[in-house]
């Protein structure tokens, strides 16, 4: 029995390998922040729900949700100062946003902070947009982000801190989160409803 050539045998063992880096996901910085952020979502909940049990949780939850929101930031700057986009990115970037506001309203309304009419609205508007970016994605039109959905995110992030934390004070016999997370719902609505405007044009067209 002849042995087999080296090439042949050297070609047999880095195919494996090879095929791993072929297909490895692009895990760099921007992504890797991203995926931070999801992680984060269970202890932030675990921190938030459990208050009872774990000596400061409630201010530990606020710090990590607080730390989570921040690598939404960070990881779009990293992405576009590195050049670094990916579709991996592209994808899980705002999946990570909506899990975490998702978390943040559920867990709210089982401490009975907020209704949850008020969470579902919101909620439903987050994953409504997503579904249509991925639809439009699919058919290669681009929708893309309005300024008005930075505002939306940052009014969420201070409404959910500010149900989170006792103590923001009071304006007309009503809490302060009580106006601020009205707020965010109106421009998660908002934000929401100009998102379909702008798409009204591809959504009316005739299917090819």
């Amino acid at each position: 029995m002849t042995d087999r050539p080296k090439s042949v045998m050297r070609q047999a063992v880095s195919t494996p390998f090879s095929v791993i880096r072929r297909f490895r996901l692009p895990v760099n910085l921007a992504n890797g922040l991203t995926i931070l952020r999801i992680m984060l979502i269970p202890v932030f909940m675990v921190f938030l729900l459990q208050f009872e049990l774990i000596p400061h949780s409630v201010d530990i939850a606020v710090a990590i949700f607080v730390l989570a929101a921040v690598t939404d930031t960070l990881d779009g700057y990293f992405a576009r100062s590195r050049n670094s986009v990916t579709v991996l990115g592209q994808f899980l970037d705002p999946l990570a946003d909506k899990l975490l506001i998702s978390a943040a309203l559920i867990s709210l309304v089982s401490l009975d902070r907020i209704s949850a009419w008020i969470a579902m609205l919101i909620i439903s508007r987050e994953f409504s947009v997503s579904g249509l970016r991925l639809v439009a994605a699919a058919s290669r039109v681009v929708i893309p982000a309005s300024p008005l959905g930075k505002i939306k995110t940052f009014s969420q992030i201070v409404a959910v801190v500010a149900l989170i934390l006792p103590g923001f004070g009071y304006i007309f016999g009503k809490p302060l989160s009580w106006y601020l997370i009205y707020l965010a719902a109106l421009l998660t609505v908002i934000s929401g409803v100009d998102y379909f405007v702008r798409a009204r044009g591809w959504l009316m067209a005739p299917e090819d």
